[in-house]
């Protein structure tokens, strides 16, 4: 996974080349990998490096919902909520990433996470025919991203075996959604 994100991942918001839509993957609201995310992804919107932001995250349980808590957060950081899309169905990376394409009709992304997530998402983005590059914003030191790293292991496993083996898709995938000046979804408000 490393090697299929060698050269397509920036960490300089001057270096990156500039895509229409920005996929802001998911996290818990308040942690620091959010808040790292939420600073990063506003960045690259002020510097012209995407026109939209397509915020993608975990809303499967009463009371928890990513996507509109990255939304809130990214217009307190001066993000227009015209140009912020929500999807509600991102419950995994490999849910996020081909969403972005199948429901959303992106396909050529930039994913915007921390590094060691970027490399397993573009190398998912790769193996569903996903044009991706990596914006990484970042990273916690070893001490207080330990579990996450460890998690990542076991994640980089599961990825293999869901795209290589059970050739899985997302969970839901729903009606498609235009992202663009023209449409009227964005973030449609939640009950």
């Amino acid at each position: 996974m490393v090697n299929a994100s060698k050269q397509l991942t920036w960490s300089d918001v001057n270096a990156v080349p500039a895509r229409n839509v920005g996929l802001l993957l998911g996290a818990r609201p308040g942690n620091r990998y959010f808040t790292r995310r939420i600073d990063t992804a506003a960045a690259l919107y002020h510097a012209g490096k995407v026109k939209w932001l397509l915020v993608s995250g975990d809303n499967g349980r009463k009371n928890y919902d990513e996507a509109s808590g990255m939304q809130k957060a990214l217009i307190a950081k001066g993000v227009p909520a015209k140009v912020i899309f929500c999807d509600y169905a991102g419950f995994s990376t490999l849910d996020s990433v081909v969403r972005a394409k199948k429901v959303f009709g992106e396909n050529h992304i930039t994913i915007i996470s921390q590094e060691f997530h970027n490399q397993r998402a573009i190398w998912l983005a790769k193996q569903y025919s996903i044009d991706a590059i990596g914006f990484n914003a970042p990273d916690l030191n070893m001490k207080h991203g330990f579990y996450t790293q460890l998690r990542e292991k076991l994640a980089r496993v599961s990825a293999v075996i869901d795209a290589k083996i059970l050739h899985s898709q997302p969970k839901y995938l729903g009606p498609s959604v235009m992202i663009g000046p023209f449409s009227e979804h964005g973030c449609p408000a939640k009950e």
